[in-house]
């Protein structure tokens, strides 16, 4: 299951920074618009996070919602993570599987697995939805 966590305790601005997704080789493996669009490296999108925190898929199919406490939700509503107010993401068993550190996206081993370009603490919960719904680079 592909997941990233994210936490900011309101929802601002889910769309808000341009953001460049690289992962620990420091290569571009994709980008957060600044209309809540995400793409791969080869420019297809792949989905989208709305102002409210759904998350999109490309054929506009939701697959979970980000919720202002930091809980992920599935389409189902089953919680399948979160992300705390430091950074810490945790798994549906509230077990650590990972953090944000600034812009860096941490391991449960706390080894950079990739980064977040041009993030604020802001955007953590477009950071998460990405992470747990696209491209789960805690887990590479």
């Amino acid at each position: 299951m592909r997941v990233l966590l994210l936490l900011v305790l309101c929802l601002p601005a889910l769309a808000g920074s341009s953001m460049t997704i690289r992962n620990s080789s420091n290569s571009t493996v994709g980008k957060i618009e600044s209309n809540g669009t995400i793409r791969n490296s080869s420019n297809s999108t792949l989905g989208r996070i709305e102002s409210d925190g759904t998350v999109r898929n490309s054929s506009n199919s939701t697959l979970g919602r980000v919720q202002s406490d930091g809980t992920i939700r599935n389409s189902s509503n089953s919680t399948i993570g979160k992300i705390e107010s430091d950074g810490t993401m945790r798994n549906a068993s509230n077990s650590t599987v990972g953090r944000f550190d600034g812009c860096t996206v941490r391991n449960s081993s706390n080894s950079a697995r990739g980064k977040f370009e041009g993030c604020t603490s802001a955007d953590y919960q477009t950071m998460a939805a990405v992470v747990f719904f696209f491209m789960p680079l805690h887990n590479q």
